[in-house]
């Protein structure tokens, strides 16, 4: 994705910050927070949509209040680095629900998952599911014992 920052200027910084507060807030109460006409702000966002810089508007739902009591930080290491052995992983991973997030590393950890569980016992259909997927040297689970901070606010500066 392009570096859009350097064509930014404070008002599609406060439209970003904005939006990611409330992004329901309608285009009138964005646009009269901006001191901006309604149409100028409806052309930033827009914009801001075509560039990629917003991908999407989503509903943030609490795991807790759905039954999904664990967060568990998954480390996987695997002695095959070929492309399609990462196709064929990376495909049925992504199709696992509970995987929320999922990242290639560097260091002595090949990818790390962050999954959404109800508890162990679901934690561990899951993990069958990944070990079934494809040739895995070692995996390791780390349950998380307590949120600290949790933000999905992009820091714009």
């Amino acid at each position: 994705m392009k570096d859009f920052t350097e064509h930014f200027d404070g008002n599609d910084r406060a439209i970003l910050k904005a939006l990611q507060r409330d992004a329901t807030i309608s285009l009138e109460a964005l646009a009269e927070t901006l001191s901006l006409s309604t149409n100028a702000c409806w052309r930033r966002v827009k914009k801001l949509e075509a560039s990629g810089v917003i991908e999407r508007r989503v509903a943030l739902v609490s795991p807790e209040a759905v039954g999904l009591n664990v967060t568990v930080f998954v480390s996987v290491k695997t002695d095959n680095h070929s492309a399609e052995w990462l196709t064929r992983f990376a495909d049925a991973t992504s199709r696992v629900a509970e995987v929320v997030e999922f990242y290639r590393m560097a260091g002595d950890v090949d990818y790390l998952l962050k999954l959404l569980v109800r508890d162990v016992a679901d934690y561990d259909r899951v993990y069958k599911k990944l070990i079934a997927a494809a040739s895995l040297a070692d995996v390791s689970a780390s349950f998380a014992m307590e949120r600290i901070k949790y933000e999905t606010a992009v820091p714009i500066t």
